[in-house]
């Protein structure tokens, strides 16, 4: 089997040659791969592709279903293998660097200058976003994964209030699944899982310890009793999951709690999409919160559009559609049906309704804090190989009888092999 680094070095070799003569026309059709495939997403990208074709531009949509992007990824492999990069893909986190560091995309930076993206988005995702120190993708928003989603009737009917701690959270549990009602809508996919570790991990041991286990993989504190109480956690929760949730998509497991056959879900603020396209109200139909114990603390991940270097004759169309995901109006109109917050920081947040108001106070309490860290289960905390390291133990951890010390130890095992 080929190593990484040589495949994505064929990757590139494949990709140069495609760039170096196959087009010959101005071409302005803009080919966009993506996993935004749920209703709530869908509606959210439209606003994109609606801003394109009233300049002129051709979409053509390259859907791969799939939460997280996992398929998508694997496409998106195989076709620049096959010297046939799209246009554009949806990217997240260090996936960017992956691309950047073999040459494969194209360069932003005179647009980034012209439009000074500089001074607009913050530190953290421009490290994403121009991982060799040049502009290869534009962000899209700012997502926060440690969220929680709650039907407010359910929490209502059982005399709930919102939990700020883990015995806190554990009681409202125990209310909801008294009445009859599944409290927890899982998702049983190994991304989901893992976005619910990132909570554990932030909630139990704090912003310092989630950045020592999964942003910087240290063994140490991948070996320490935090973790083993992590996963401790990690099964207690099963307790209140429905038999049904092998193999259930994020935004099913969303409509439980619209519908009110669950009580919670644990999920990044993409959900919310999903409660607004279904015209829900927050407050009044459903409640946002931080995981229990991570307040003042946030996880995020940043969708991002990434530019394939594929001959000149479509720059003009990348450049518009870099241009277009950067317009502050855009970015407010895309966020709002989204879920998520602009990846600007100069977009006001008037329009937004109160969980993306939260949203932001939460992101600047958290930049205060010095506790705004990359996600690892959404490619902003560890490399892709790590990531599927730890994806591999929690998800057979969850599936299994495994114990939790036999949790711990694989977990680092399996992240000393990756690295």
């Amino acid at each position: 089997m080929l190593s990484r680094k040589k495949t994505l070095a064929l990757m590139g070799a494949a990709a140069f040659a495609f760039a170096s003569g196959t087009a010959s026309a101005a071409d302005n059709t803009v080919e966009v791969i993506h996993w935004w495939t749920s209703g709530g997403e869908a509606a959210a990208l439209n606003v994109l592709k609606k801003d394109l074709e009233g300049q002129g531009y051709a979409w053509k949509d390259g859907a791969v279903a799939g939460g997280g992007g996992d398929q998508a990824r694997t496409v998106l492999k195989a076709r620049v293998a096959a010297g046939n990069p799209p246009t554009t893909m949806q990217m997240l986190g260090l996936v960017i660097g992956d691309y950047a560091a073999e040459d494969l995309l194209g360069n932003l930076n005179d647009l980034a200058a012209k439009e000074g993206w500089e001074k607009v988005v913050p530190p953290a995702l421009q490290s994403f976003m121009k991982p060799e120190g040049d502009w290869v993708a534009a962000p899209v928003n700012i997502h926060s994964t440690n969220w929680v989603w709650a039907n407010k009737k359910i929490f209502d009917d059982v005399g709930a209030e919102i939990p700020t701690n883990w015995d806190e959270f554990v009681a409202v549990l125990d209310k909801i699944k008294a009445a009859g009602i599944t409290p927890i809508a899982w998702g049983g996919q190994a991304w989901q899982e893992a976005t619910v570790v990132d909570a554990l991990v932030n909630s139990t041991g704090g912003a310092d310890f989630y950045k020592k286990t999964l942003n910087e993989a240290d063994q140490d504190a991948l070996r320490s009793d935090t973790m083993k109480t992590v996963f401790d956690r990690l099964r207690k929760l099963k307790d209140y999951v429905d038999p049904n949730y092998p193999g259930r998509d994020w935004n099913l497991a969303t409509a439980m709690v619209i519908n009110g056959e669950a009580g919670m879900q644990m999920m990044g603020d993409w959900a919310k999409g999903e409660f607004l396209n279904a015209g829900k109200v927050p407050n009044e139909d459903f409640l946002c919160f931080r995981f229990p114990g991570t307040q003042g603390s946030v996880t995020f991940n940043t969708d991002a559009f990434a530019m394939f270097k594929v001959g000149d004759d479509s720059k003009e169309a990348q450049m518009a559609l870099a241009k277009a995901i950067m317009d502050p109006g855009f970015q407010e109109a895309f966020n709002l049906v989204k879920g998520s917050i602009p990846a600007r920081m100069d977009v006001p947040g008037d329009k937004f309704d109160a969980c993306g108001q939260k949203a932001m106070a939460d992101l600047k309490e958290a930049v205060g804090n010095d506790a705004l860290m990359g996600s690892m289960a959404h490619g902003h905390g560890v490399p892709e190989g790590v990531k599927g390291a730890m994806y591999d133990v929690i998800t057979n951890f969850f599936s299994s009888d495994m114990s939790s010390e036999e949790a711990v130890k694989n977990l680092a095992d399996a992240v000393a092999l990756a690295r």
